[in-house]
């Protein structure tokens, strides 16, 4: 009997060329959409966004066309409450998150690997471009770094368990997307040049700002604007406004160029600086993993990443009572609360935590 697999077909033309090559393996497909939401309830009317009609007419026509049956998961609970709602959360917290984190999370790889062993699959296969490698020696399973280092997604993964990593592929690991638009057009896909989606996908307009107070209906109170010793230069909007390494929209003229340097939320200020003030050698950690499953029991050697496509640093990372800490070798600017460091050794990685 043929191994059974869950594709999550988002509509667009990476998930169309994962479910193509998994089918052409021999598998049973299956094709699966997260409803993750509705646009009208958020006030979205964009073409090129996660969950519309379109999407959903993308993914069944390639299901169609690859002759496997496809459904639509309403997930927008879930959703909701691990995603939107942590968005919203972090930004009044005076954080920076990282949405497409927690939705693979606990959408793709917690939410979707629960339906599809209910559906009594062996697979989850997703989009990613990522690989996944057993180790000979130790038998525990690797996320490794796509071919395509552009394309390079591994960053947004490093919450992967062991459990999940055995009953996961990654079809397009090995693969770069001039290619994937190939494979995608000799097939008939309709969504081969697709352009890929570039925006938080439930933020109308672009503006986090105006979603967030939409959203909750609530205002966020002005405050003041201090430098590195407490003396007020200015007032702010709201510390929603706001994220660690900004400079424009400040509205405060100086002799030099000013940037956020600090949120304070407790006492609704914001701390500006210089450019030289934005550095920092460390960074503290919290919700800490290995993807390998062990505990982290002492220093080791690595390059972090602090944030979605910044180069990474060489530091060492040891131990903490609620986490980790990162030393790096240099200065590394903005290191911003609310976004992730991930470890890597060479193109392996080995996890991470939430910047705090």
């Amino acid at each position: 009997m043929n191994k059974r697999a869950v594709i999550a077909m988002s509509g667009g033309v990476d998930s169309s060329v994962a479910a193509y090559l998994v089918k052409k393996q021999g598998y049973e497909c299956i094709g699966a959409t997260m409803k993750l939401f509705d646009n009208d309830d958020i006030g979205l009317r964009r073409e090129h966004t996660c969950c519309s009609l379109e999407d959903v007419e993308d993914a069944r026509s390639v299901a169609y066309r690859l002759d496997i049956p496809y459904y639509v998961f309403n997930f927008s609970d879930c959703f909701r409450e691990q995603v939107i709602d942590r968005f919203v959360s972090a930004y009044e917290r005076g954080c920076t998150p990282n949405p497409c984190i927690d939705c693979n999370r606990y959408l793709k790889f917690e939410k979707l690997y629960q339906r599809a062993r209910e559906l009594d699959c062996d697979y989850v296969v997703t989009g990613h471009y990522a690989r996944i490698e057993q180790d000979e020696n130790s038998g525990k399973y690797l996320l490794k770094k796509s071919a395509d280092e552009k394309k390079d997604q591994t960053y947004m993964l490093y919450n992967l368990t062991q459990e999940q990593l055995k009953h996961t592929m990654f079809p397009l690991g090995a693969l770069t997307k001039p290619e994937v638009r190939e494979i995608a057009d000799e097939n008939g896909f309709r969504n081969a040049k697709k352009a890929d989606s570039q925006d938080i996908c439930f933020v109308q307009s672009g503006s986090y700002i105006d979603f967030i107070r939409q959203y909750t209906g609530r205002d966020y109170p002005g405050g003041s604007f201090v430098d590195k010793d407490g003396s007020e230069i200015g007032r702010h909007k709201g510390i929603i406004n706001y994220t660690v390494g900004q400079r424009k929209g400040l509205g405060i003229s100086a002799a030099q160029p000013l940037y956020v340097c600090r949120i304070d939320t407790d006492k609704n200020t914001v701390t500006l600086g210089t450019q030289s003030e934005l550095y920092t050698d460390t960074a503290r950690l919290g919700s800490f993993k290995l993807i390998s499953g062990e505990e982290l029991s002492g220093e080791i050697r690595c390059k972090a990443r602090v944030r979605y496509h910044a180069e990474e640093q060489w530091a060492v990372d040891s131990p903490t009572e609620d986490g980790a800490l990162i030393k790096f070798d240099e200065p590394q600017r903005a290191v911003t609360p609310g976004q992730a460091a991930v470890l890597y050794d060479g193109d392996t990685v080995l996890g991470g935590g939430v910047i705090l």
